[in-house]
């Protein structure tokens, strides 16, 4: 699972986010955890990675988060719309600059014809402005769509540590 180029990415964007001085969350859904984990990983880590969530359950991504339960209800839990509240909760229930949150069917059961096995939603946010959102739909077995959207949250976490472009 933490692949050597998974782990230099983390190294990269931990790096990225130190000059910044930045500091990230996470809240994990199908991932449980690994996001945190391939962080927590590189040495030195403590001073950028403030803290993760697991929030497996649709309970947890309410209590912990603070995604509305009508939101979930509506949208259901992959979806883009709670992708970006997890994110944002992130935001507001940690001192983090970034968080990513990443919610999906893993597989190998779960898959819906509308939702199928392999769909995730990243949802990132930066404290006091923007929210993006990504969806993707990851080939293979569990452990490869796992694999796929931790390499991709820290993808994006990386784009989002990059300064905003001067508005105008």
């Amino acid at each position: 699972m933490l692949s050597e180029a998974v782990l230099g990415e983390a190294a990269a964007l931990l790096a990225l986010c130190r000059v910044r001085g930045l500091k990230l969350a996470a809240a994990e859904s199908c991932t449980g955890g690994l996001v945190a984990a391939v962080l927590t990983s590189i040495p030195g880590s403590s001073d950028v990675f403030e803290r993760g969530f697991v929030t497996y359950s649709n309970e947890a991504k309410e209590t912990m988060l603070g995604v509305p339960a009508a939101l979930i209800e509506r949208e259901g839990a992959v979806s883009e719309a709670v992708a970006k509240e997890m994110a944002a909760g992130a935001i507001r229930n940690s001192s983090a600059s970034l968080a990513v949150s990443i919610t999906g069917v893993a597989g190998p059961g779960g898959g819906t014809p509308q939702k199928p096995v392999g769909l995730v939603w990243l949802g990132a946010a930066r404290f006091g402005g923007e929210v993006r959102s990504e969806r993707h739909l990851f080939p293979g077995d569990r452990a490869a769509v796992r694999a796929a959207s931790v390499a991709a949250a820290l993808a994006l976490l990386a784009a989002m540590a990059e300064p905003l472009p001067p508005s105008g």
